[in-house]
């Protein structure tokens, strides 16, 4: 394991006794305690918060403290968090990072989709649509977030899961996922069922095609194009 010093006790301490994950941290009165941590009460529980801000613990009044297993996505969503209450025009920056990683990574994750992986893409697809032609529309938020990931989630490389996941999460917290009259959800599942047609067809490169057209649809949503004027007209502002 690598020496790598934290400027967190308590980070360091968890790594120093090689803490698993679900393994139960001793509690506050004990960390605090100058055979462990060695440090003042508000001290322990402030580092306590930050771990568990990055997603590095959990902590629940009847079990304790616990180490989690790493996961990449709650570090990246709180820093993209703070990014778009600043500025919007950082989600633009955020989702051509994804496009980029999402077509690097296509024909590995493509490739470790199962039967059972297609079935569960074709459902959410069912899903959406039936939601999409009731006679009381609703948007299809979660099948659309499921179906983008459940093609990726093969792959071993939590970093790639964590940004994906933090998209998905900016992209609600933005509220995209209401601004769009039916037409334009129509087009999007209409091309998530042409990704899914290539996939299943194992041509991958088609799957990859159609999906790079889905995602300029994101230029012509309302709402995206009302975060671009309003980035436009605050840039006009500054510069004037």
């Amino acid at each position: 394991m690598a020496d790598i010093q934290f400027e967190s006790d308590l980070l360091n301490y968890i790594i120093k006794n090689g803490y698993q994950p679900g393994d139960r941290l001793p509690t506050i009165s004990e960390l605090q305690d100058a055979d462990n941590l060695g440090i003042s009460v508000s001290k322990v529980r402030e580092q306590l918060e930050v771990a568990r801000a990055l997603g590095l613990v959990e902590v629940r009044s009847k079990t304790g403290t616990r180490l989690k297993e790493y996961s990449f996505t709650p570090a990246v969503r709180l820093s993209l968090f703070f990014a778009l209450a600043t500025d919007l025009r950082y989600f633009e920056y955020f989702s051509t990072l994804r496009t980029h990683l999402e077509m690097t990574f296509w024909h590995e994750a493509c490739g470790l989709l199962t039967p059972e992986d297609h079935c569960e893409l074709r459902g959410y697809i069912e899903a959406a649509r039936g939601k999409l032609s009731a006679a009381r529309i609703r948007i299809p938020t979660e099948e659309h977030r499921a179906f983008h990931l459940t093609i990726f989630k093969h792959l071993e490389n939590p970093f790639v899961i964590g940004l994906l996941e933090a998209y998905w999460d900016a992209y609600e917290a933005v509220e995209l996922n209401r601004y769009a009259d039916y037409g334009y959800h129509k087009l999007v599942w209409d091309y998530h069922e042409r990704i899914l047609d290539g996939i299943c067809a194992g041509d991958y490169d088609a799957a990859q095609d159609a999906f790079m057209k889905h995602t300029r649809l994101l230029h012509h949503q309302p709402r995206m194009q009302d975060m671009e004027h309003l980035a436009e007209m605050v840039e006009s502002k500054v510069t004037e």
